[in-house]
């Protein structure tokens, strides 16, 4: 079951950028279409971090666990289409109870987009999505449920994809 919601702000994301927000399956696959060429990849972070109170919250995790120190795998990448500049700022947060049996390879990604992992197998998965302005941009957080496995990837479309 996926579920859009666009966060409590009187503005509305431009008309022409709606489709792109609230795409189902793999925005690699919509992306690279768009550009005619494979999306490049450059990674910013890749590391453990400590998940924030909001992070927690928006990956599910509830009662006393949320007052308790948790990690995560987070990697960052600006993902590039046709343009010098970067079309996509990018954010996923796998939470290390989520990185057991084949999840593991998703600490292993490097330049590899995201999408081609995820997406490999089925063209859609479980997922709930919010969207929000950000100051960077409109950017739509999608926490999904991969083979029973929690993630969250927040993507920002940045101004050079419009």
């Amino acid at each position: 079951m996926t579920s859009n919601s666009f966060s409590s702000t009187n503005d509305l994301p431009p008309t022409e950028l709606i489709p792109w927000l609230t795409a189902e399956g793999s925005l690699t696959a919509i992306l690279e279409e768009k550009a005619g060429q494979p999306l490049r990849v450059k990674r910013s972070f890749e590391g453990y971090r400590s998940l924030t109170l909001g992070q927690k919250k928006q990956l599910g995790i509830t009662g006393g666990m949320l007052g308790r120190p948790m990690l995560a795998w987070v990697r960052e990448v600006q993902l590039y289409g046709c343009d010098d500049a970067p079309w996509v700022q990018a954010q996923s947060i796998f939470p290390l109870y989520s990185l057991q049996g084949q999840a593991r390879r998703l600490q292993q990604l490097k330049n590899t987009p995201i999408g081609y992992v995820l997406f490999k197998r089925c063209r859609t998965l479980p997922n709930e999505r919010f969207i929000s302005h950000t100051s960077d941009g409109w950017q739509r957080q999608t926490r999904y449920d991969w083979y029973g496995r929690t993630l969250m990837i927040s993507e920002t479309f940045l101004p050079a994809f419009l």
